[in-house]
């Protein structure tokens, strides 16, 4: 059996929907810039990829049609370069690199460019035209269930308070703004040129500027100003907005390799990729998938690997945050919380 490697990985900022840096910026044009900046990075020869995955989590309008295959062409790949878009929702961008390796591993390719895409701005969250089946929505209301709710129920499950969310949340903002003051970020990330249009004395005046932070973080957040607000999505609840992750768009893209590739182009091996398992959970809990699959990787990969396996909970809502650490017997704190939430089909790229 192969081995696959992740070779590279990059990704754009992370801006606010409807008001960040990419509000204007078509999810596909931002997909291919991502492409495009993994490809120049590494130098490779691009008639060498065998496919191109982009996770998309709500793939219709600017998103719609085979979207991977629009962002590929894009960002220039030759034409006979195939693409596929994925949907496993929040995490689609993970699958895609799942996928990827899967392939890899089974002999099928040697070379794909993995990753996913979101515009929040342009698609709304349920879509353009959200129609749930009634006949689930009566049978298991649940399965419907919104992020924020079972960010309540979570809470109620663990006894996690609002201070506790609240604390969580600041902390969250602080380190994330001293990283990015630290300049920890830069090597990761792809910067994006976008053109504003303006129209100043009825005449129509275009400006460029290059967007290359994450510009949802706030190191201004204080436990005060959290304290003032209510709660978003029940009635005497616990979850605010501060304590909720905001809408963004983005992307990242990520090489995906088979070692003779490797030993073709010379290249020292980054981080290998053994397996890969899919878990549904309880739909009220939806924060956690199934911790009995979490745990059985966990144990696999100690099975199967001599040097200590690195994890990290990635996710949305403080409350969610709080309960998987509980769940999964783990004090490590996530590195993306409430001010680095991914855009939906992006969600998996290493941050």
């Amino acid at each position: 059996m192969k081995t696959a490697y992740i070779l590279a990985a990059y990704r754009t900022p992370g801006c606010r929907a409807n008001k960040g840096g990419f509000k204007d910026m078509r999810p596909d044009d931002l997909a291919a810039v991502a492409i495009k900046g993994l490809i120049e990075r590494t130098g490779i020869d691009p008639m060498r990829i065998d496919d191109v995955l982009i996770g998309c989590a709500f793939p219709e309008g600017e998103q719609g049609t085979n979207f991977a295959r629009i962002a590929a062409l894009k960002a220039g790949l030759p034409y006979q370069v195939p693409a596929q878009t994925i949907n496993r929702f929040c995490s689609s961008g993970l699958q895609t690199i799942a996928s990827a390796a899967e392939r890899i591993i089974a002999g099928f390719a040697d070379c794909i460019v993995a990753g996913g895409a979101e515009s929040m701005t342009m698609i709304p969250m349920g879509g353009n035209k959200y129609s749930a089946n009634p006949g689930l929505v009566s049978s298991w209301p649940e399965s419907y269930a919104a992020m924020g709710i079972t960010a309540e129920l979570v809470a109620d499950k663990y006894a996690i308070n609002r201070e506790q969310q609240d604390a969580f949340a600041v902390g969250s903002h602080q380190k994330a703004a001293a990283a990015i003051a630290a300049d920890r970020f830069s090597d990761e990330l792809i910067p994006v040129e976008v053109e504003e249009t303006f129209v100043i004395n009825n005449k129509l005046q275009k400006n460029k500027k290059l967007i290359s932070i994450d510009d949802g973080v706030r190191a201004d957040t204080s436990l005060a100003g959290l304290a003032k607000l209510s709660p978003a999505f029940k009635l005497y609840g616990t979850v605010t907005a501060g304590t909720s992750s905001q809408m963004t768009d983005g992307a990242a893209a990520v090489l995906v390799v088979s070692e003779e590739y490797l030993k073709s182009i010379d290249a020292r091996r980054v981080l290998s990729v053994s397996r890969s398992k899919g878990s549904s959970g309880d739909h009220g809990t939806i924060w956690r998938g199934d911790p009995g699959s979490t745990k059985d990787g966990r144990a696999e990969t100690k099975r199967h690997r001599s040097d200590r396996a690195q994890r990290s909970l990635c996710g949305t809502v403080s409350g969610r945050h709080s309960g998987a650490r509980t769940e999964y017997g783990t004090d490590q704190r996530p590195r993306r919380r409430s001010p680095w939430d991914t855009p939906l089909g992006c969600t998996g790229h290493p941050n």
